[in-house]
């Protein structure tokens, strides 16, 4: 079982910056596809991006596109998400996941395995 911890979360206010980092360990995380996930305040879980283990295929949320890029260094066993242009409606709980099968990341919590703890990401208007 993969264990993954997310970090880097923080509160900015509208327009800033983050890059969460999400370390996996005790899996196979160069052969995972890996997930980027959020839980806004009393919203459902939502896709926001993903990325395949050899970085073949990337997916964006529509949301998202543009302001946010996934990346990966399997050396290091970490997946990246890098937020630009915050709005006050990126406020979330994220959560990295890992999708053992390695191929296209899904748009759904469905297919992925793990899960960690989460970051709270706060963008102030």
């Amino acid at each position: 079982q993969v264990q993954l911890v997310e970090s880097g979360g923080g509160l900015v206010q509208t327009g800033g910056s983050l890059r969460l980092s999400c370390v996996a360990s005790g899996g196979t995380f160069g052969r995972d596809t890996m997930g980027w996930f959020r839980r806004p305040p009393g919203k459902e879980r939502e896709f926001v991006g993903g990325i395949s283990w050899r970085g073949t295929w990337i997916r964006y949320a529509d949301s998202v596109k543009g302001r946010f890029t996934i990346s990966r260094d399997n050396a290091k066993n970490t997946v990246y998400l890098q937020m630009n242009s915050l709005k006050p409606e990126d406020t979330a709980i994220y959560y990295c996941a890992a999708d053992r099968s390695g191929g296209p990341p899904g748009v759904t919590t469905v297919g992925y395995n793990d899960w960690g703890q989460g970051t709270q990401v706060t963008v102030s208007s």
